[in-house]
């Protein structure tokens, strides 16, 4: 069986994700629905998976994942049109075989608008520093929505703009902005050194791809601290959630110092999910958080049990509950009241919303 042959299904097919698993006929994810390939491929072995991923890696990538189990990775690839299609692949082992997940990347990155997401996220481009996160499950438009931010910096501002990222997923052509791309493992070896040298580098924007622990979260509050712009993602499901998180990766003698220094660097929280509109495509809904002196205040006194009071009275500045903008969406007869109770974080709070 040939790679190949199969991304270029996946392209033509219009899918986002493909899987690669030892005895599964090769399988797409089409609009968040899985569907298996059997009725045009066997179940795939473990010696045709090896065959195909360590086809797509050097050897430094091969000893890297057969000594970590693991392994993400950027691949490019050139159709028979000559069009250039990316991939951000995840080769990981599962009951002692290599598996793979392939996430399509489209080349051209999409405006806030063509994303259909809340018109808030153009002002965070403008900012000169401070924190903005786009937090979210995997598989949620994370990336996306990030790379969507970054790109209409690039088109607007003369700036220099410091990614690092495992792997490089959008790239981003010369604009106005200068932009450093640093992937791991292939630019750097580290997270810690990357950070810490991104800091020496002339920087105005960063981009950290995703706080995985307390030393990136720790160094993201840092970059931020002293006076830049710095985006990243967490795997979190609401603003409230988000500030906790980062907050709680702390030892304890730590957190009073971690609130405080949140507090004066938050600008902006984005969480997202993809959700099922009636057309049957997939559609943002957010919630959104901005730095206000209420919320900044909250998180520097740790009570963030008050932050979604906050969002739901602070409509003025952006803000919004997740529940607010399903609300909106089924008023728009964007996405159904079903699939808006289906989908909702706090249901209640999505009744007393839909009965207003």
């Amino acid at each position: 069986m040939n790679i190949h042959e199969l991304i270029k299904l996946a392209v033509a097919r219009k899918v986002s994700d493909l899987h690669l698993l030892v005895s599964y006929a090769p399988t797409i994810r089409i609009k968040g629905e899985l569907y298996s390939l059997s009725a045009t491929y066997p179940p795939l072995s473990s010696l045709e998976i090896e065959q195909m991923i360590f086809s797509l890696i050097n050897p430094k990538q091969k000893e890297l994942l057969v000594a970590n189990k693991e392994l993400d990775f950027s691949l490019e690839i050139n159709m028979d049109d000559s069009v250039v299609v990316r991939f951000r692949v995840n080769a990981y082992y599962q009951r002692g075989t290599i598996s793979a997940s392939f996430r399509i990347i489209p080349f051209k990155i999409p405006s806030v608008e063509e994303l259909s997401l809340p018109s808030i996220l153009h002002e965070f481009t403008k900012l000169k520093q401070g924190f903005i996160l786009i937090t979210g499950a995997s598989g949620q438009g994370k990336s996306t929505t990030l790379a969507s931010i970054i790109a209409q910096i690039n088109d607007n501002r003369k700036v220099h703009i410091v990614t690092i990222e495992d792997p490089i997923e959008y790239c981003f052509p010369p604009r106005k902005a200068i932009i450093s791309q640093r992937e791991m493992y292939n630019d750097t070896h580290a997270w810690n050194r990357a950070l810490k040298s991104a800091l020496r580098e002339d920087p105005d924007v960063v981009l950290i791809g995703e706080m995985r622990d307390l030393e990136t979260i720790s160094s993201a509050l840092t970059i931020a601290e002293t006076g830049h712009l710095v985006f990243s993602t967490l795997h979190t499901n609401s603003a409230a959630q988000s500030i906790d998180r980062i907050v709680d990766v702390f030892p304890a003698e730590s957190k009073k110092q971690v609130q405080t220094q949140l507090s004066m660097v938050i600008s902006g929280i984005v969480t997202q999910r993809l959700v099922p509109a009636i057309s049957g495509e997939r559609v943002p809904v957010c919630e959104i958080l901005t730095g206000t002196p209420a919320v900044r205040n909250t998180i520097r006194e740790g009570k963030i049990h008050l932050i979604d009071n906050i969002i739901q009275t602070s409509h003025d500045f952006g803000m919004m509950l997740f529940e607010e903008h399903l609300s909106q969406l089924v008023v728009k007869n964007i996405i159904s009241p079903e699939t808006a109770m289906e989908y909702a974080y706090r249901p209640d709070r999505y009744l007393e919303l839909s009965k207003r």
